[in-house]
């Protein structure tokens, strides 16, 4: 219970004292205009009141991580409490704030122009393809689960299609269509506010309740904070927990929704509150629902453990709890305000993917007929990759987004070392995770290690030795030799920048 509370305090103080000194470092400027009040569009550059464009902003990232990532990475253990709080205030919440502090300074540009700036041609190439693959990701993966979760707050007949969820795919697919096309400030702008209700009701509902009931059972630092995971040799804290706890500390996708709200954004005063404010509000949601899991097996890993392999999604437990905890009328206000988290990340995603990919070709979005142009493609493609199966969608969107944020990162680091600022605010989470990523990317199953056709094709060549997996050890040696690589070359081209300069 006190480690629990002790990170909610954290992140609040978090907010007032490290998010104004990132504030300070960037310099905030209130009297500096800003992309909507130099060229409003009607369509994508659009003012609009601050309140907004923080539920924006919040409801954008706040898709199924903090709530179904947190739920599977409290099976580590306490320290997940820990990487919610210390990872959102130094890492996600430094991200963010920049991610679309940045943008607003660079006229709403997109996260791969913003990389490309700073980061150089052939990386920007790289992250063009890169952010549109993985928004395209979220928007399938972002349809799947609200699917599910709507079929089991309305479907009384399991062999109807109506209120299936199917049904219910169709419907939202529909509705992330118009929400791409659309004004920002038709529909996203005025139903976010409904959903934004809807989410915070969740969260303050299971929050209470757990509060009233179980908020004893939550484990606490001082039990150590070795793995519970089942099977720890084979579920490693690291790097493992930091993907799986995403969205709730730091998230790349988070870069790919900044920008679209810095262009709505009518002064810089409000950086901190709409971009470190919404990713420390996202960070205390990951840290009710982290609780409110392990709460309600009343502190027991293995259980939790075991139901999660055996239904093998976090929907069913987000369900039995909300109507456990809050009743039928609240569990369904908050079963919504579950789904509206994603969808509200998805329509988002494949709007943020319309924006870069006009970026791109510098096609103005002006135009029902221009958007359309850049968005019936994204729509085909995203409909083809949500018939992949959703468990390999959401494994290779984990490290995918997380190599994104690392991205970020780097960026950042530049930016500030070319403004002479301090960039070790940045490098810091930057080198870590890099760590993560790469570690993860190489030692994972989901990432780029041997399946088992490879592995068979690569035995035969020595000698019929068994490769299904690259080794732990081997895997950290060659994320740090990344790691270092990485950074050895960012000092590199900073020294001669100053030369140059």
């Amino acid at each position: 219970m006190y480690s629990f509370i002790f990170s909610i305090f954290v992140l609040v103080f978090g907010y007032f004292i490290y998010g104004k000194y990132i504030s300070k470092v960037f310099g905030v400027d209130n009297k500096r205009s800003t992309p909507v009040t130099l060229h409003p569009d009607g369509v994508d550059f659009v003012r609009l009141p601050v309140w907004k464009v923080f539920l924006i902003q919040f409801l954008n990232i706040a898709g199924l991580g903090p709530i179904f990532g947190a739920i599977m990475g409290i099976q580590y253990g306490p320290a997940a409490f820990l990487w919610i709080a210390l990872g959102t205030i130094f890492a996600g919440g430094v991200h963010d704030f920049f991610s679309g502090a940045i943008s607003l300074r660079k006229d709403g540009k997109s996260f791969p122009e913003i990389v490309g700036e700073e980061l150089g041609m052939t990386v920007k190439q790289v992250m063009r393809c890169f952010s549109v693959v993985l928004l395209i990701m979220v928007g399938a993966v972002f349809v799947i689960n609200p699917a599910q979760l709507l079929d089991l707050l309305t479907n009384s007949n399991p062999d109807a299609w109506f209120l299936s969820t199917e049904f219910w795919i169709l419907i939202i697919f529909v509705y992330y269509i118009l929400a791409t096309l659309l004004p920002v400030d038709k529909i996203i702008g005025n139903l976010y506010p409904v959903f934004g209700f809807t989410l915070l009701f969740m969260a303050v509902g299971v929050l209470v309740a757990m509060i009233g009931s179980s908020i004893s059972d939550i484990p606490e630092f001082t039990s150590g904070l070795h793995n519970r995971y089942p099977n720890p040799e084979e579920n490693k804290i690291f790097p493992l927990m930091f993907v799986s706890i995403a969205c709730g500390a730091i998230s790349g996708f988070h870069a790919t929704q900044s920008p679209m709200m810095a262009r709505c954004l009518c002064n810089e005063k409000y950086l901190r509150p709409v971009f470190y404010g919404s990713m420390v509000a996202e960070g205390i949601v990951a840290l009710i629902w982290a609780a409110a899991a392990i709460a309600f097996f009343h502190g027991n890993f293995g259980d939790l453990s075991a139901y999660l392999a055996e239904v093998k999604s976090a929907a069913p437990l987000v369900n039995e709890i909300s109507i456990t905890w809050l009743g039928a009328f609240g569990g369904a206000l908050a079963i919504i305000g579950v789904v509206a988290a994603p969808i509200t990340s998805g329509d988002t995603a494949l709007r943020s993917a319309r924006l870069i990919i006009a970026d791109i070709f510098k096609i103005k979005q002006s135009t029902i007929v221009r958007r359309l142009l850049v968005s019936v493609p994204i729509f085909i493609i995203t409909y083809i990759v949500m018939k992949i199966d959703y468990t390999v969608l959401w494994r290779y969107f984990g490290w995918s987004n997380q190599t994104l944020a690392v991205f970020m990162l780097w960026t950042i680091c530049a930016y500030l070392a070319r403004q002479k600022k301090n960039y070790f605010i940045a490098m810091i989470p930057a080198i870590f995770m890099t760590m993560v990523s790469v570690s993860y990317i190489v030692y994972a199953p989901e990432g780029f290690s041997f399946d088992n056709r490879l592995a068979e094709i690569i035995a035969q060549k020595l000698n019929d030795i068994s490769i299904t997996q690259i080794d732990y050890y081997i895997s950290l040696v060659i994320a740090a030799i990344v790691t270092t690589v990485i950074t050895f070359t960012f000092f590199k081209k900073k020294q001669k920048r100053n030369i140059n300069d």
